[in-house]
């Protein structure tokens, strides 16, 4: 039976001021991913869940076993969004993937602005991402804690709209915070490996 830790964060909680601040990380990560962890765990030894990867957990209780499903993608989600985040302002994109971004997408402030666009569109909770479906690069968003697997998506950059991903820092000014995350936020290198990863 798996069993689900909370990962360490890969940086300082400081580290992403001014984009995101460390209050936000400290209630972001020690207590909101943390309770995803501890629900996560309690609901797959109750359904007596024995797949062997988390990826596996989310996709069978996908619509069938809901409180497996949002804690356990939702720890998936949060796994992901902690790797995917450096503090790099106006950082640079490698080539490999930028010229993927500008062959789907025409340019890549085409492809930011429909990210914000998909961001502030996910009505209440959800994430918005870049995933690569099929070998091309698309922008979706999914409501709450459903991750772009249970679709066949490979998810490269997701960004978490849920407001406690934010309101710390931004209040209710949701479309800032995008900004900020997609302009300030990313680890291009990482989002680049994990395209070369799937393709």
């Amino acid at each position: 039976m798996i069993n689900l830790e909370l990962p360490e964060l890969p940086y300082s909680k400081d580290a992403l001021a001014p984009y995101m601040s460390a209050e936000t990380l400290e209630l972001h990560h020690d207590k909101h991913h943390m309770a995803y962890v501890t629900n996560g765990n309690k609901f797959i030894k109750e359904n007596n869940l024995n797949e062997e990867s988390i990826e596996e957990v989310v996709k069978k209780s996908y619509n069938s076993i809901a409180p497996v499903f949002n804690n356990v993608s939702q720890h998936l989600n949060h796994m992901h969004f902690w790797e995917i985040m450096q503090n790099n302002p106006n950082g640079k994109i490698p080539s490999e993937l930028e010229t993927k971004i500008n062959q789907d997408f025409e340019s890549v402030d085409a492809m930011k602005q429909e990210f914000i666009n998909a961001g502030i569109g996910q009505f209440g909770s959800g994430w918005c991402w870049l995933v690569l479906n099929n070998g091309k690069l698309e922008i979706t968003k999914t409501p709450n804690a459903e991750n772009p697997i249970v679709h066949g998506h490979i998810p490269l950059l997701g960004c978490d709209v849920w407001e406690h991903s934010y309101y710390v820092d931004y209040r209710n000014r949701r479309p800032d915070y995008l900004r900020a995350f997609v302009d300030n936020l990313v680890n291009w290198q990482k989002v680049s490996e994990l395209y070369s990863n799937n393709v």
